[in-house]
């Protein structure tokens, strides 16, 4: 059972917030409705294009972006994991951007876990007009429930590599709570890379992720965890890169695992 707050129904960027409200399956619509949709069959990146088209024409999604996106695939390109777990799926764009770096880096398997089964389906429909059905996996579920199935019950993940989190940002911080309990957080191998730190921001996990081990116990005495059992003892080296967005600055950051600390 999880246990931490629900995520709402919306998806919100600073003063936008946007309700599911059809757009995402207009995108569906819009892409198949394309002149040159036989182009798009089997080519990622006009796929991606062709998502941004239908941003900047007509209607806003909430995708990581072209510059965001830039950024994270040269992480992949740079580090090269096998598998990589995306937080947040939305309507797909950030699992074929990222499933098709993590293939042409030699990867296995993109896991991308969304919550909401109509966006699943959204991208589900775009990953495989994309080619890349045998890389991306898209699965229904919230995000610590789905964790804890990979990696206690089936026991599919052993170690995380590379995880991208891109979903409500009050649960950014349980849910690596949840990594550091499920022992999966590696030293000098696993990367944590949290979208929208800076807009609409995420405080609570910038605050764990980038206090020293002995501030991350002292927080551990005052917080109320409930059922979780975070790892405050795991030596996190955190950047943020700060980007100019349609909204205004955003940020994205990266937490490597350098060690861990024997108390």
């Amino acid at each position: 059972m999880s246990n931490r707050p629900n995520a709402p129904p919306t998806h919100g960027l600073g003063e936008k917030t946007f309700a599911l409200d059809g757009r995402e399956v207009d995108l569906l619509h819009y892409i198949y409705s394309r002149p040159d949709i036989k182009q798009l069959r089997g080519n990622p990146q006009k796929v991606v294009s062709a998502i941004d088209d239908y941003h900047s024409k007509f209607n806003v999604l909430m995708n990581v972006g072209a510059a965001k996106g830039s950024f994270v695939t040269n992480l992949i390109t740079k580090r090269r994991p096998s598998v990589m777990i995306e937080l947040g799926g939305y309507v797909g764009y950030s699992a074929i951007l990222f499933g098709e770096a993590i293939k042409a880096n030699g990867g296995k398997q993109f896991l991308s876990i969304e919550k909401n089964p109509e966006m699943a389906a959204v991208a589900n429909q775009l990953v495989d007009l994309a080619g890349l059905r045998d890389i991306v996996r898209i699965i229904v579920g919230a995000s610590d429930e789905v964790l804890q199935e990979l990696v206690h019950d089936r026991k599919e993940i052993t170690q995380v590599e590379m995880i991208f989190i891109d979903h409500w940002q009050a649960l950014y911080r349980p849910d690596l709570w949840l990594l550091e309990e499920l022992g999966v957080l590696i030293p000098g191998t696993s990367a944590v890379v949290a979208d929208n730190v800076i807009m609409p921001g995420a405080p609570e996990y910038l605050e764990w992720v980038q206090a020293t081990t002995e501030q991350k116990r002292e927080l551990v005495k005052k917080l109320d965890l409930g059922l979780l059992t975070p790892n405050p003892n795991l030596v996190y080296e955190t950047t943020v890169s700060e980007f100019a967005t349609a909204f205004g600055k955003d940020g994205v950051a990266v937490t490597r695992v350098i060690g861990k600390e024997n108390v």
